[in-house]
């Protein structure tokens, strides 16, 4: 069950949707807050929905929404999930853009005005801009940088899904800004882990991305980030929805990946060429990932390495 504090809004939708899910976040989430409420760029809104927390979350979140107009916040009286809970803020969003913020992330005061002018200048070919990221560990300290690689100006959507694929980063861009037009044309974060690699697989079906070359979005790394506190696949499968729980199917990792990858081409508008373009690319994917399939296959058989040596 859900309680929708101010859930009736009749103001004009703003230009930007900044959605938090947050589950315990009492740590990290007035600093993020803060970061958030300090942009330059005034025309947004922040949906806050709290996934059941047993923390001082909600009151916290209770405390910012009665100071600052622009925050809309939500509660579940239960634990119903990450997938959900991320899906629920992009459901409520009112605006013409959209972007993901978590309760432990900062981000610079100009983060929002960069972004919502380079996709004015870019135009709507563009579906995602996203800034150059900063890591930083619990105390706020600067960690190894790495590039997200995926400033994707290629024409042919068959090479941006194929960079989007072989990307080695940290899928950082999952918080970028995106037009929420084309983030309402796919399947948003499903309930399994690594739902948001193909969500920016999907989107770059789309459309092109580009990176801002600016310092502007700090992520944070400590112990309870997700990858970090849940250490299985299993365990991660439960946190994105506690329904996983026991789930046989935890275990087809590497499986599930390929047919969402070729899910999220035949439900894409591309004409016949490009999406025949798009099953190589994602075939040829799955075939050097066989070792992570076959590893897939045997857990959920049972059989033991030798057997299939």
């Amino acid at each position: 069950m859900a309680d929708n504090l101010f859930s009736l809004n009749l103001s004009p939708p703003p230009r930007v949707s900044v959605g938090m899910p947050v589950r315990n976040g009492e740590r990290y989430l007035e600093s993020s807050l803060d970061s958030l409420l300090a942009q330059d760029f005034d025309n947004f809104e922040l949906i806050v929905s709290d996934n059941g927390s047993t923390d001082a979350t909600e009151a916290i979140c209770r405390a910012y929404s009665q100071r600052d107009r622009r925050i809309r916040y939500y509660r579940a009286t239960t634990n119903l999930g990450a997938a959900w809970n991320y899906n629920r803020v992009a459901a409520l969003a009112r605006g013409e853009l959209f972007r993901w913020a978590t309760h432990d992330d900062l981000v610079a005061p100009n983060h929002l005005s960069r972004c919502v002018a380079a996709l004015d200048q870019a135009g709507p070919q563009v579906v995602l801009c996203y800034p150059r990221t900063v890591s930083i560990d619990a105390d706020g300290n600067r960690l190894p940088p790495h590039d997200d690689l995926l400033n994707l100006w290629m024409e042919e959507p068959a090479r941006r899904f194929q960079a989007v694929l072989t990307n080695p980063g940290h899928w950082n861009p999952i918080f970028g800004l995106m037009r929420l037009s084309a983030l309402r044309q796919t399947s948003l974060i499903r309930a399994y882990w690594a739902s948001d690699t193909v969500l920016l697989a999907e989107l770059s079906l789309l459309g092109k991305f580009l990176e801002i070359p600016e310092d502007l979005f700090f992520r944070r790394y400590h112990e309870n980030t997700s990858y970090r506190a849940n250490t299985t696949l299993e365990d991660l499968a439960v946190w994105m929805d506690p329904a996983n729980k026991g789930k046989r199917r935890n275990a087809l990792f590497g499986l599930r990946l390929y047919w969402e990858h070729l899910r999220a081409i035949h439900s894409a508008p591309l004409s016949m060429a490009d999406r025949l373009q798009c099953y190589s690319v994602a075939t040829v994917h799955g075939l050097t990932e066989w070792r992570s399939i076959a590893g897939d296959i045997k857990r959920v058989l049972g059989l033991n390495t030798r057997h299939l040596q």
